[in-house]
C-alpha cells in the first residue's frame, strides 16, 4: 500500500501514546433530574487531550463518530478558524514536532494535527463502529491515505458525496461551481459494520390481481450482456397462453437463463404484455425481499448548507456561526450507523450540530442515544452548549416556534493529569478517579463497588485490588491478605510495598504492582 509521508510524521505517528491522561471536571448539569450527572457530555478543551481523557470510560464503546474538522482552506475570517494557524495548534506543533514544525506547509501541519486524533478516535470506536469525516478537496487525498494507514484500506465503507450547495455559484474564478463536499466512512471491522441503507418505499407494491403471495411490483427482466458476452441469455421467450414469441434485445439479453426463466414462468412470476409489441416483465413480491431497505445512494442530495445556516439563525436569532452542517444530514448519518441506545461522538463539535441531530433523532424514533461533544474554542459555552440548551427547551416564536426535544447534558472542562512530570500519581485527584484510571489500565470494565474498598473487579479468573490510601503508605502482607473475602484463581494487587516472599506469591498466584508515587513523605 502506498505510504503517506510528510514533514513531522515521525514525531506524531505515535504521539497519541505519549499524550498524558487527564481527568474531566464537571462544571454544571443542564436539565438533569435531582442534580444528577448526565450521560450526555459537552467538553471544553483541546480535543487531543479530551479524547485521551475519555479512554478510561469509553474505549471501545462508541458506536458512531462524526467529525467535521478544519478543511484547511486558509480562511482565517470565520468564527470557526478553518485552518491550522490557531496559536494553540502552533504551540502544540512546537512542543511535539520541534523546530522542524516552523517550516511545515499547511498540509504538513494539518496532518500533524489530525493523525494522533484519528488514532485516539479509532480506539474509542466499538468493534462494529463507523466513523464519518466531512471534508472538501483541500485535504481529501491526504486524509484518505492517513485513514487507510490507521484503519486499513479495506476498512473504508464508502466515500459519500454530499451536494451541499443548493444554487450554482457563478463567482468561482475557475468557472466551476463547487457544489459538493465529501464524507469518508471507515469501520473498525467492516465485516461487523454496515450502513442500514434507505428505507424501501412499500407504497409501490400493490396487489391488483389478488395474488395470494401478497403485494408486488413489476420490474424489467432485461439484462446487460450482449450475445457475444452471454449467449445463454439470448433466446426467444414464448407466452404459453397466446403462443406469442418475444425476442430479447440484441444488446442486452434477458436477466435470467432459459432454465431459470422457465421456473419463474411456472411460478406465475412472469407477466406477458397484452400487446405483442410490449415486453414481458417480472413480478417482485414485497414479502420475498431479503431486506426492508435499499442501498444508501453514494450521492446525498436534498439537504443543503443553507438549511444549516437557517437553523442557526432560527435558534439564535442571528448568524453566530458560518457554514454549519444541517442537523438533518448528521441525523441521517447517525441513523445509518447506530442503534437506539448508541453513543455518538463528535470531537470537532463546532456549533453543536451533532447533539442537535441526536436529540432530534431520539425524539423522532423514541431512541436513547447519547452524545459526547468536544470543542476547544472559547465559544464552547456560548454557542455549542447554548445551542443544545435551546434545542432541548425549544426555540423561536409564534408560527416559527420549534418544540423542545427534551434531554439533558453535563458540561466539563479538562482537569488534572493522572500523573505528574516525574511519572508519579497525582494525589490531588479523588480516589474514585484514580481507581477508574487503574481499572481502565488493566482493561477492566470499570472500578466496581464492594464491601472491600480496595476491590477493582475481576477478569480471566483474576481478582484485582488497588490497596491505596491518600494519607499513608500501604503494605501488601499477610494482614492485608486476611481481609480478602473473594475467591479467585489468581490475584493482582497494587500497593506501595510488598513484604510477601516470592515463593509464597508464586504458590498462591499473587502478582504485586507498585503504586507509582513518592512515599518518602510518609
Amino acid at each position: 500500500m502506498p505510504e503517506l509521508i510528510w514533514k513531522g510524521k515521525e514525531q506524531v505517528v505515535n504521539h497519541h501514546l505519549d499524550v498524558p491522561v487527564q481527568t474531566l471536571d464537571r462544571q454544571y448539569d443542564f436539565n438533569c433530574p435531582d442534580g444528577g450527572e448526565s450521560d450526555n457530555k459537552i467538553i471544553h478543551g483541546d480535543n487531543l487531550a479530551a479524547l485521551k481523557a475519555l479512554l478510561p470510560q469509553y474505549e471501545g464503546k462508541v458506536k458512531c463518530i462524526y467529525i467535521d474538522p478544519p478543511y484547511n482552506t486558509g480562511n482565517e475570517s470565520w468564527v470557526y478558524n478553518d485552518n491550522v494557524k490557531d496559536p494553540r495548534i502552533l504551540k502544540w506543533l512546537g512542543e511535539v514536532v520541534g523546530k522542524e514544525g516552523e517550516d511545515l506547509c499547511r498540509h504538513d501541519k494539518w496532518l500533524c494535527m489530525m493523525y494522533p486524533r484519528l488514532q485516539l478516535l479509532k480506539r474509542l470506536l466499538r468493534e462494529d463502529g463507523i466513523m464519518f469525516v466531512s471534508l472538501d478537496d483541500n485535504e481529501l487525498c491526504y486524509l484518505g491515505l492517513a485513514l487507510d494507514e490507521i484503519f486499513g484500506r479495506n476498512n473504508m465503507i464508502a466515500r459519500l458525496i454530499w451536494k451541499g450547495r443548493q444554487h450554482i455559484d457563478s463567482r468561482a474564478l475557475s468557472g466551476v461551481s463547487n457544489d459538493h463536499e465529501y464524507i469518508l466512512a471507515y469501520a473498525k471491522h467492516p465485516d461487523k459494520a454496515r450502513l442500514k441503507g434507505k428505507e424501501r418505499d412499500a407504497s409501490k407494491y400493490t396487489n391488483p390481481d389478488d395474488d395470494p403471495r401478497g403485494p408486488w411490483m413489476s420490474r424489467s427482466i432485461l439484462g446487460l450482456a450482449n450475445k457475444q458476452q452471454r449467449p445463454n441469455l439470448h433466446y426467444n421467450l414464448v407466452d404459453a397462453t397466446t403462443g406469442f414469441s418475444y425476442p430479447c434485445a440484441e444488446n442486452t439479453g434477458w436477466r435470467y437463463s432459459q432454465e431459470t426463466m422457465g421456473e419463474k414462468m411456472a411460478e406465475g412470476c412472469i407477466i406477458f404484455p397484452k400487446k405483442r409489441t410490449g415486453r414481458p416483465r417480472e413480478k417482485v413480491f414485497l414479502k420475498k425481499l431479503q431486506t426492508e431497505t435499499t442501498g444508501l445512494p453514494s450521492i446525498i442530495d436534498g439537504v443543503y448548507t443553507a438549511h444549516g445556516t437557517a437553523e442557526i439563525r432560527a435558534i439564535f436569532g442571528r448568524q453566530v456561526f458560518d457554514f454549519p452542517k444541517p442537523s438533518d444530514l448528521i441525523s441521517e448519518l447517525i441513523r445509518q450507523a447506530s442503534e437506539n441506545d448508541s453513543i455518538i461522538l463528535d470531537s470537532f463539535a463546532g456549533s453543536g450540530t451533532t447533539a442537535h441531530a441526536v436529540l432530534n433523532l431520539n425524539k423522532r424514533d423514541g431512541g436513547n442515544r447519547k452524545f459526547i461533544l468536544i470543542e476547544m474554542m472559547e465559544y464552547a459555552e456560548t454557542i455549542t452548549a447554548e445551542r443544545v440548551k435551546r434545542v432541548i427547551n425549544g426555540y423561536g416564536e409564534g408560527s416559527k416556534a420549534v418544540a423542545g426535544t427534551d434531554g439533558d447534558f453535563s458540561y466539563y472542562s479538562l482537569g488534572e493529569r493522572v500523573f505528574d512530570d516525574q511519572g508519579n500519581l497525582n494525589e490531588a485527584l479523588s480516589v474514585d478517579k484514580i481507581r477508574e484510571y487503574v481499572a481502565w489500565s488493566e482493561r477492566l470494565p470499570g472500578a466496581e463497588s464492594s464491601d472491600n474498598p480496595y476491590w477493582l473487579g475481576a477478569k480471566d479468573q483474576t481478582g484485582y485490588y488497588f490497596f491505596y490510601e491518600p494519607t499513608r503508605a500501604t503494605v501488601l502482607n499477610l494482614d492485608f491478605l486476611a481481609t480478602l473475602t473473594r475467591q479467585t484463581e489468581s490475584y493482582l494487587i497494587y500497593a506501595d510495598t510488598c513484604l510477601l516472599d516470592e515463593e509464597f506469591m508464586r504458590r498462591h498466584t499473587i502478582r504485586f504492582k507498585k503504586i507509582p508515587r513518592d512515599i518518602s513523605r510518609f
